[in-house]
């Protein structure tokens, strides 16, 4: 960078402007910018390899984001008291930058790029991640790195029913739509969220409207470019060595082989072979040395050459690798409780993809408690997804969870969160585990079907079932022909230019995610996806309602039972005791766990046990401190002698509450000692003869319920 410093404003008229400054941080990145609103701020820094890699056919673009601490005034907790690996949000908004970005660099270039945005301040307003991918592309539109952007990102939510651009913390809490959309000038190229059963015109209008915001902050960046242009020109790259003779012979002699291929009917692995052995056979008419100097080249255009089949086939035809219409949905079965130590389990196969799933029940002491720097929280619902190389037939290291992993779970999360019932209604941590045991084509929405039988077999109350799609998209060059694909294969994804996941209930959607490979879609293009997978998720919804149609009765037996109790925050000490004393003696005598937290002033306790007789020890026990019983008048009760004295004996007939037997009540005959009759720690059963006016202290009668010497005389 050698150009001075530049700023842009944007102001979306909501009476927070956005501001994006270059050529004051980070000047020896290719680009770097820093983009503020409010008094949250972030930097994006953009840098480029002058070269590409040998061999290399594809962008090597690496995404960072990351959240200082101090952004906030905030350690970071742990034992190191320093930033490390990335958290799952700083990987999700990662993600999203990812996603947008990569369709808009050029097919050819090939060059290392990596993208590296911090929040460096943050307030408890302003979101940033609502604002990382403008950063980002307004870092690459004043680099010199080949750019066919900007992009821009936003947040919009529906608020009272307002949708709102860039809503604050507080307004995204009461949110029942919130999405994420990228787009440039001219289309959408990604989006993600959540929503609570809206409609397909719903999202739609949310889209034309974030749509609105993103053009205008393009149109900032692209004024902001032209100003540095003249001092950071756009480089020039040649990272694709060519072999037009060579191009033509593998399409001459092999695409309609390949069409043909693509267009008989197979599983994965059978069609995998056959695709192979064209290039095997085209290969063996070669010689050695001219195969080993252009390997890079022969793979490039065998699979390119591949790849123009299989779409033209698709934008001819209408027909699919697998043999299905664009339509068709593959076919389906499912089975629920097929673990019997789990508290709940499902598998969910569809085609070639199929997900085992666990559901786990747990206390409050099992919420994952989130330590992000501008907003820790705690959650109570999880979801976690695993891939392991066995599911497409590899053999590979299993090393640290990966970010399509964290990305894949967290959507299915999404999709799922609406329906969990409240913690009144349902009072545990919840915890779902997908384990994909085969994949050929969207295995996360797989995992949102899978969770959906889960819970229900586990007897959570869910407020409906929800169902997944994964959509795809065949397009010509200029978009004016184009096929939708219902349920995608996993080389229809690889091959085809969009991945468009929808998940939802019979009302409505709950949850979206779409990546493309092309500069942008359409509006049409995006309702007509829409309205396809809504009848294709209907027809899944149906399929797994064959299998279990709504929620189990009641919790698993093995299942740990909860009780909440509301109590007065004043007593919260008295259940705690001293240094927890009473509350860990509880959970002993009773073999229970308990917890206590405040919220709006009231103490709420939770009380978990496998065992009802010791659930319900443990709330009597708790409700006596808490609630303790009132004496009655004339009530009889069976009381324990704690002190003794010359004029009667104190007796306590209720937890912590005692009365008086005075000596003259313990016998209807004269009693010179008390003691000769009563020591402490004997029980007794006495009757509540009255109040003393002057102390408020309960008087005790034993006589009363004894027979008079005159009764037993006669």
């Amino acid at each position: 960078m050698n150009y001075e410093l530049v700023t842009q404003t944007i102001d979306l008229g909501d009476g927070r402007p956005v501001t994006i400054e270059t050529g004051k941080l980070a000047k020896q990145a290719n680009g770097s910018v820093v983009v503020r609103q409010g008094d949250t701020m972030l930097l994006a820094a953009v840098v480029a390899s002058t070269q590409a890699k040998d061999g290399v056919d594809f962008l090597p673009l690496t995404v960072e984001y990351r959240e200082k601490y101090a952004a906030a005034g905030r350690f970071p907790g742990g034992y190191f008291k320093r930033e490390a690996r990335p958290y799952d949000d700083e990987i999700l908004v990662a993600r999203l930058i990812d996603r947008a970005l990569r369709p808009m660099f050029p097919d050819d270039f090939h060059a290392e790029v990596q993208v590296v945005v911090n929040l460096i301040s943050a307030d408890k307003e302003n979101m940033s991640d609502s604002l990382a991918g403008l950063a980002a592309s307004a870092a690459l539109a004043v680099s010199d790195i080949p750019f066919n952007g900007p992009i821009s990102e936003v947040r919009v939510a529906r608020i009272n029913g307002q949708l709102v651009i860039n809503p604050t913390w507080a307004q995204l809490a009461t949110a029942d739509l919130e999405l994420m959309v990228a787009g440039t000038l001219d289309s959408i190229v990604m989006v993600e969220g959540e929503m609570k059963e809206v409609s397909e015109a719903e999202m739609i209008q949310a889209l034309e409207l974030a749509h609105e915001a993103i053009k205008a902050q393009c149109r900032a960046q692209q004024e902001m470019a032209s100003k540095v242009a003249k001092a950071n020109p756009k480089r020039t790259y040649d990272h694709e060595p060519k072999d037009a003779d060579l191009k033509k012979r593998v399409w001459d002699e092999c695409y309609e082989k390949y069409y043909t291929t693509a267009k008989t009917p197979s599983d994965k692995t059978t069609r995998s072979d056959a695709f192979h052995a064209i290039q095997e056979a085209f290969e063996a008419q070669l010689t050695d040395e001219f195969k080993e100097a252009n390997k890079f080249l022969i793979n490039k255009y065998h699979h390119d050459c591949l790849k123009d089949a299989m779409r033209n086939m698709i934008l001819n035809e209408g027909l699919r690798l697998d043999g299905r219409s664009t339509t068709q949905i593959r076919p389906i079965w499912s089975e629920v409780g097929y673990l019997p130590g789990a508290h709940g389990s499902s598998v969910f196969t569809r085609g070639e993809t199929q997900s085992l799933t666990t559901l786990t029940l747990g206390t409050k002491l099992d919420q994952q408690m989130i330590d992000s720097a501008v907003m820790p929280r705690e959650d109570r619902f999880l979801l976690h997804y695993n891939f392991p190389p066995y599911s497409t037939g590899e053999a590979r290291p299993i090393r640290a969870t990966s970010r399509r992993e964290i990305g894949h779970g967290n959507l299915a999360l999404r999709a799922l969160k609406p329906v969990i019932p409240t913690q009144d209604v349902c009072p545990y941590a919840i915890r779902i585990v997908s384990d994909i045991l085969e994949s050929n084509g969207s295995s996360s929405m797989a995992t949102v079907c899978a969770g959906t039988l889960a819970l229900m077999d586990g007897g959570v109350q869910i407020t409906a079932p929800v169902s997944g799609i994964a959509m795809g998209l065949i397009t010509n060059e200029d978009n004016s022909k184009y096929q939708i694909l219902s349920d995608i294969l996993g080389d229809e994804d690889h091959l085809g230019d969009m991945d468009f996941k929808v998940t939802g209930t019979s009302k409505g959607i709950t949850a979206c995610q779409m990546d493309i490979k092309i500069k942008g879609l359409s509006m049409d293009m995006v309702k007509n996806a829409l309205e396809q997978a809504r009848q294709g998720r209907l027809h899944i919804l149906g399929e797994m309602m064959k299998t279990m149609d709504k929620p189990a009765d009641d919790y698993k037996p093995h299942a740990p039972r909860i009780v909440s109790l509301e109590i007065p925050s004043d007593t919260i000490g008295a259940v705690i005791g001293p240094g927890g004393k009473i509350i860990q003696e509880i959970q002993k005598t009773t073999s229970t766990v308990i917890t206590i937290s405040e919220v709006d002033n009231k103490g709420i306790v939770e009380i978990a046990s496998a065992n009802k007789e010791n659930l319900e020890a443990a709330l009597k026990r708790v409700r006596s401190i808490v609630f303790p019983p009132q004496i009655e008048v004339g009530e009889i009760y069976e009381g324990v002698v704690k002190n003794i004295q010359a004029f009667g004996a104190f007796v306590e007939i209720l937890p912590k509450q005692d009365a008086l037997l005075h000596v003259s009540e313990i016998d209807w005959h004269r009693i010179e000692n008390v003691r000769d009759v009563l020591k402490e720690g004997d029980k007794v059963k006495v009757q509540v003869i009255g109040k003393d006016p002057k102390n408020g202290k309960y008087k005790l009668s034993r006589k009363v319920l004894m027979p008079k010497p005159e009764a037993q005389a006669n």
